[in-house]
C-alpha cells in the first residue's frame, strides 16, 4: 500500500536544535561531515552483521562503501552508503524527533545554553544529523531498508517542518544531499564541493573508518575513483604510530561525542585468548549516564568484523562511561547475546579490562591531579557503584576513589591519606552519609568530632548510602581499618569515667522518655557525641540510615520504619531543665509535649522529615503560647 506524501512538524526540542544549527556561531562547522560518515559507517556495520546472521536477507552486502559526490554547479554534496538503510517509520523516529529518553534533558540544556552554541548539545544527545544545517539550507535524504521493496524520501529546509514520501526507485542504503550555503570563510563555511577540501576533512576526521570512503576525481576520460581513507584499524596499530589527534577523532567517532578523551588505554593480549582493545575515558559525561536504559560504550569486533555496538558483557555498569573497541580473535562471528553472557573468554577479557581501567584511574589520581579532578567530578558517582556490585574489586576501587572530608573545605582525600593523618590512638575511619555536604556538616552528630579535631569523611552521593550500609556488597574496612559511621552505634571520644554516674542521675528520665516516645525510638540514653545540640537520633551499628530508607521507598520498595536511639546532651540547658522538672514531681504528663518537641528537633537537626509536620507545628505553637504572659 502506497503512503502519500506528508508534511510533519519537528518535535519542539528538535525545532529548537535546528534553530541553533541554522544560526550557529560554532566555528567547527566542518565536523558535519564526520557525523554523516560515522552514521554511514554504522549502517554498513549493521548490514554486514545482519547478512552474517541471516543468509536469506534480501539485501546486497557486497562492495560495502561510502561515497562522497560533490556537484560544483548545483552547489550540493551527497553522502551515499549502501548499508542497512531505514524504513519510513525509522526515518520519522530517528530524524524527526530527538532521542525518546532525552526530551526533558534536551529542554533543560537548551534553556541553559545562553550563548547559542550547540556544540555540547550535539555531543550529549547524539543528534549529529542536525549539524548538516550548519552548512546547508536544505537537506534531502533518500533511503531504502535492506529487504524492503519501497524506499523513503525525506526533505527539510530546517524551518521546523519536513516532508516525507515513498520513493519506489530508491536504492538500498541511504543518500543524503546537502544544498550548501554560500562559501563564507569568515563564518567557517568552506567550499564543500572542492575535492581537496573533502579529502582533507576525511583525512582529519575519518581516516580510520573501516569501510572505503570513495570519491570520483578528475573529469571525462581522466575520471577515476579514489579511496580517501586508509581504513587502518587504530586498535591494531602501535601506540607510537598513532597521534593524539587521531585517537581523539576515533573516540569522537565511536562515542558520537564532541569532547576530547581524558585518557587512552591500549591492550594487546596474546596466548590463550588473543584480543586487542582500545578504550577511552571521556572528559565529559553523556546526558543519559544515569538513565536505566544506558548501555556500556564498548564495541565488540571479531577479527575486524563488527559484532555489536554495546557489548554490556565486556564492561560492568559502574564503568559504563568507558568507550572503545575490543577485537577478539577466537569468537564466532555468529555469537549471540546469550553466548556472550556465558563465554569464558569474554569473562576473562572483562576481568582484564576492568583491572586496566581501574589502574588507569589510579594513575590519573597519582600523576595528573587536574585530569583526575575532572574525572571524579563527572564520573565519581558512577565509579563508586562498583563498591556495591563488584565485590572482587572493592579494595582497588576504594584505593582509586576520593572523598570529601572535614579536614579540607575544597580538597577531597584518599583513604590512604586519611590513614596517614590518623592519630595513634584512633583505630577506625569515621564517616557520615547525608544528602549534601552542607547538611552533613550541620548535623549534630559531628559536634564532638569537630570539637576534638577528629577527621570525618563526608559522603553525600546516593550510592554512598548503599556501599556503607553493611549489606551485600559494599565495604566495611580499608586495608584492615574499619569504616565506622558517626551516626550509628555508641561513640566515646573522651574515654572518661563519668558515664555511669551521670547515667544513674538521668536514668528515670531516660526510661520515661523511652516510654513516651515508644512509637518512634528504641531507647533513650545520654550522648558523648553532642556538645552544642540538645538531642540527636542514632541508629544501631548495622541499621539502615534514614536516607537509605528513603532511597528504597522512592524506588518502590517497602521498608519498615526503623526505630532509632534518642541521645541527649546532659550539659544542654533544655535537658538539664527537663531533668529538674521531671525530678520535682510525680505527674509528668505536662512534660510530654516537651519530650515530643525534643524528638522532633532531633529529626529536623539531621535534615530528616517529620512523620506529622502539621502536628509538630501545632504542638510547638501551643508550647510557645503557654510561655507567654
Amino acid at each position: 500500500m502506497t503512503v502519500t506524501a506528508q508534511t510533519h512538524e519537528f518535535q519542539a526540542e528538535a525545532r529548537q536544535l535546528l534553530d541553533l544549527m541554522v544560526h550557529s556561531i560554532y566555528s567547527d562547522k566542518d565536523s558535519f561531515l564526520r557525523e554523516l560518515v560515522s552514521n554511514a559507517s554504522d549502517a554498513l556495520d549493521k548490514l554486514r552483521l545482519a547478512s552474517l546472521q541471516d543468509s536469506e536477507l534480501a539485501g546486497d552486502a557486497t562492495d560495502l562503501h561510502i561515497r562522497l559526490a560533490p556537484d560544483v554547479q548545483a552547489r550540493t554534496l551527497t553522502v551515499i552508503d549502501n548499508g542497512i538503510g531505514m524504513s519510513r517509520d525509522e526515518v520519522i523516529d530517528l530524524i524527526g524527533t530527538v532521542a525518546k529518553s532525552g526530551t526533558a534533558q534536551v529542554r533543560a540544556a537548551l534553556a541553559e545554553s545562553g550563548d547559542g552554541s550547540p556544540r555540547d548539545l550535539i555531543g550529549q544527545f547524539g543528534i549529529g544529523f542536525y549539524s548538516t544545517f550548519m552548512v546547508a539550507d536544505q537537506v534531502t535524504l533518500v533511503t531504502r531498508k535492506a529487504g524492503e521493496a519501497t524506499g523513503t524520501r525525506w526533505q527539510s529546509t530546517g524551518d521546523g517542518t519536513y516532508t516525507i514520501d515513498d520513493d519506489p526507485d530508491a536504492p538500498q542504503g541511504t543518500r543524503i544531499t546537502l544544498h550548501l550555503r554560500p562559501v563564507d570563510e569568515d563564518n567557517s563555511i568552506h567550499d564543500y564541493t572542492d575535492p581537496a577540501v573533502l579529502k582533507a576533512l576525511v583525512k582529519r576526521y575519518s581516516d580510520f573508518i573501516s569501510w572505503p570512503i570513495r570519491m570520483t576525481v578528475g573529469d571525462g576520460e581522466d575520471a577515476s575513483d579514489e579511496t580517501l581513507n586508509s581504513q587502518k584499524a587504530l586498535w591494531a596499530k602501535s601506540r607510537d604510530d598513532v597521534s593524539d589527534e587521531e585517537y581523539a577523532e576515533f573516540y569522537r567517532h565511536i562515542a558520537h561525542a564532541w569532547d576530547d578523551p581524558l585518557d587512552v588505554i591500549t591492550l594487546h593480549a596474546e596466548g590463550t585468548f588473543e584480543y586487542q582493545a582500545l578504550l577511552f575515558i571521556p572528559s565529559a559525561p553523556p546526558f543519559d549516564l544515569f538513565m536505566p536504559e544506558h548501555h556500556t560504550g564498548v564495541q565488540l569486533y571479531v577479527k575486524r568484523v563488527f559484532i555489536t555496538a554495546e557489548c554490556d558483557e565486556l564492561m560492568p555498569p559502574y564503568l559504563r562511561f568507558v568507550k572503545g573497541v575490543v577485537d577478539a580473535a577466537d569468537l564466532s562471528l555468529n555469537v549471540s547475546r546469550e553466548m556472550l553472557q556465558q563465554d569464558r573468554q569474554i569473562r576473562a577479557i572483562r576481568r582484564r579490562l576492568v583491572k586496566k581501567v581501574i589502574s588507569t584511574i589510579q594513575e590519573l589520581r597519582d600523576r595528573r591531579p587536574d585530569d583526575y579532578r575532572t574525572f571524579w567530578t563527572n564520573f565519581g558517582r558512577v565509579f563508586k557503584e562498583g563498591l556495591v556490585n563488584d565485590p572482587d574489586n572493592v579494595p582497588v576501587i576504594l584505593s582509586a576513589s576520593v572523598f570529601d572530608t572535614t579536614a579540607s573545605d575544597t580538597e577531597p582525600t584518599t583513604l590512604a591519606d586519611y590513614l596517614s593523618r590518623m592519630p595513634a590512638d584512633q583505630d577506625v575511619i569515621y564517616y557520615m552519609t547525608g544528602e549534601s555536604r552542607q547538611q552533613i556538616e550541620r548535623s549534630p552528630h559531628l559536634e564532638a568530632f569537630r570539637a576534638k579535631g577528629v577527621e570525618v569523611l563526608l559522603l553525600s552521593d546516593p550510592v554512598d548510602e548503599l556501599w556503607t550500609s553493611g549489606g551485600p556488597g559494599g565495604a566495611t574496612d580499608f586495608e584492615g581499618t574499619r569504616l565506622v559511621s558517626v551516626a550509628r552505634g555508641e561513640v566515646d571520644l573522651d574515654g572518661d569515667d563519668d558515664g555511669p554516674a551521670r547515667d544513674g542521675e538521668f536514668s528515670d528520665l531516660l526510661s520515661w522518655l523511652t516510654g513516651v516516645l515508644d512509637e518512634s525510638v528504641s531507647q533513650t540514653r545520654l550522648s558523648k557525641r553532642l556538645t552544642d545540640s540538645a538531642a540527636c537520633l542514632v541508629g544501631d551499628e548495622f541499621s539502615m540510615s534514614p536516607q537509605l530508607e528513603k532511597l528504597y521507598r522512592a524506588s518502590g520498595q517497602q521498608v519498615p520504619a526503623t526505630k532509632r536511639t534518642l541521645e541527649l546532651n546532659p550539659d544542654h540547658p533544655l535537658v538539664i531543665g527537663l531533668q529538674k522538672a521531671f525530678a520535682a514531681g510525680d505527674d509528668h504528663s505536662a512534660l510530654e509535649p516537651t519530650a515530643k518537641l525534643l524528638y522532633g528537633m532531633a529529626v529536623l537537626a539531621e535534615g530528616g522529615e517529620l512523620a506529622d509536620p502539621a502536628g509538630f507545628v501545632t504542638l510547638l505553637a501551643d508550647t510557645l503560647t503557654s510561655t507567654l504572659p
